[in-house]
Parts: C-alpha cells; sequence; structure tokens
C-alpha cells in the first residue's frame, strides 16, 4: 500500500497514531513524506529516528522547516523561540542526523503523482521540477552546502527565467519548492500573504489556480499550507492539515488508483498566531 503523508512538524505521537490507523508495515507498504518533517512539534528528533528506521519503505521530501533546521545548524539563522530543535542539535548524533536530511529530496515524482512541499511555479512542466530539484539536492548533499546557506535566505528573484544561474537560480528553486502559495499570473512570487486562497486579492492566485500552468493536468501532491483547507482535485492533492496546530494529520492512500484519506487528530503543539 502506498501513502502521501503531510507535514508531521515534529509531531511524533501524532505520527505513531496514523501509522497504527493506517496498519503500516515497513515491509509491505512505501510512504512518502511531504516535507517540514521536524519543528514546532514537540518530538523532531523522534520523528527522525522513526523515518530513518523505515529505510526505503519512507521517501522523505525537504520542507522550509527542514532547511531552516540545516542553516540554524550551520549558524546562519539564530534558534527561534517556537523552534523544536535543540534534541536534534545537542544529540551526540547531531552530524548523523543532519547528514540523513542533507540526503533527502525537494521533488519525486511516484505512483502517478508528482510531490513537492509547497509547489510548483507554472512555467514549469514536471520535468522542469524534478530537474531543478534535482540540481538543489546535489548542491544540498555537497561540500559547498556551508557557503549557499548564507545566501540561501531572500524573496529574489522573484520570478522564473531559464537563463536564471548560480546562486540565483538555486535560490528561486528552493523558494518555490519549500514556500510558495501565491503568485501573480506571470508567476511572479509572493511570499506576503499566507492565509487561505479566498484571501489573494486581485493581482494574486494560489499557484495551482493560474491559467496554462505547465504541470496542469498532472497529479500533483504537497503539503505547507494548512490554512488552504481540504484540496482533493482530480490533479491536486493537499496534505497539511495542521496537525502542530491541533488540526489532523492526514495520509491519503493513491495505490491501485485509489485515493482515500485517513487522518488522526492531534495535539496542538502551538498556537496559531
Amino acid at each position: 500500500m502506498i501513502y502521501l503523508v503531510g507535514d508531521l512538524q515534529g509531531c511524533c505521537d501524532a505520527f505513531d497514531r496514523l501509522l497504527a490507523v493506517l496498519g503500516f508495515s515497513p515491509s509491505r507498504d512505501r510512504l512518502y513524506l511531504l516535507g517540514d518533517l521536524v519543528n514546532r512539534g514537540p518530538c523532531s528528533l523522534q520523528v527522525l529516528q522513526r523515518l530513518e528506521s523505515f529505510g526505503d519503505s519512507a521517501t522523505c521530501l525537504l520542507g522550509n522547516h527542514d532547511l531552516h533546521l540545516l542553516a540554524v545548524a550551520h549558524g546562519v539563522r539564530k534558534r527561534h523561540r517556537s523552534d523544536t530543535l535543540d534534541a536534534i542539535l545537542d544529540s551526540p548524533r547531531r552530524e548523523h542526523w543532519l547528514a540523513w536530511l542533507r540526503a533527502q529530496r525537494l521533488a519525486v515524482q511516484a505512483h502517478g503523482w508528482l510531490m513537492v512541499h509547497a509547489g510548483v511555479v507554472p512555467q514549469w512542466s514536471a520535468e522542469d521540477t524534478l530537474a531543478l530539484a534535482e540540481e538543489v539536492h546535489q548542491l544540498l548533499a555537497g561540500a559547498d552546502l556551508p557557503d549557499f546557506l548564507q545566501v540561501m535566505y531572500g524573496n529574489e528573484p522573484a520570478r522564473w527565467k531559464r537563463k536564471l544561474s548560480g546562486l540565483d537560480r538555486w535560490r528561486f528553486v528552493i523558494n518555490v519548492l519549500t514556500r510558495i502559495r501565491f503568485c501573480e499570473a506571470d508567476g511572479t512570487l509572493d511570499f506576503k500573504l499566507k492565509e487561505g486562497a479566498d484571501a489573494a486579492p486581485a493581482h494574486l492566485m494560489p499557484w495551482f489556480d493560474v491559467p496554462g500552468r505547465g504541470t496542469e493536468g498532472v497529479p500533483i501532491a504537497f503539503g505547507h499550507w494548512s490554512t488552504l483547507g481540504q484540496l482533493n482535485r482530480p490533479d491536486l492533492l493537499a496534505l497539511d492539515s495542521g496537525c502542530v496546530w491541533g488540526g489532523r494529520l492526514t495520509a491519503a492512500r493513491v495505490d491501485g488508483g485509489r485515493r482515500e484519506l485517513i487522518s488522526v487528530a492531534c495535539e496542538q503543539a502551538q498556537a496559531p498566531g
């Protein structure tokens, strides 16, 4: 059985309950985690331990909170008061866990689904998305990561151009795959608005509603956007149901042409604000 799972954000107890409801067996089933594995919830280290224990039965994508952990670990970002990363950062196996995270990807296509943490800019096809995600994966896994983390953050460039290269190119790719919610019709990114889709002013729209986007018709599963609410369209599946905020943790079973949603209630680890 194949399951896609929304943002865990360090909520290991909820994850264990969901696995029990699914009857998950690493020898039989496959999990695809859509990013934001850690942070804000109380048990980020336990989440990584659990996922690693599943070996090849769990494929994990990186989200913005996972990249934040790498940035904090390399001294690029300060620990935020709402971070719950200390158990990882202070662990005797700290370097092991950081290396494990760096080995994870930013996009994958399997079982008929293109999977990302946040979304896809309208100019990209599925093939573009996978190729660009692989470029950044190689960067995150390589020796130049500490230097790149110094310049990873920022909202520019805000629009995709094929000629983008180097740091601007990789920053843009990361911003799309781990942060995108809204953009303009020409694909210009907006990072100010974080509410639900109905909150967009006239010049903005959710990335998935841009007419003629390059991934139109490609089934895409994503997380990241807890304020979006339930989105279950033929070619779109949003799976961040706000676990860390006291919502639910959701999985979608997608093998054999199914689309069965299963969720469990979650304790509130952080107050929205």
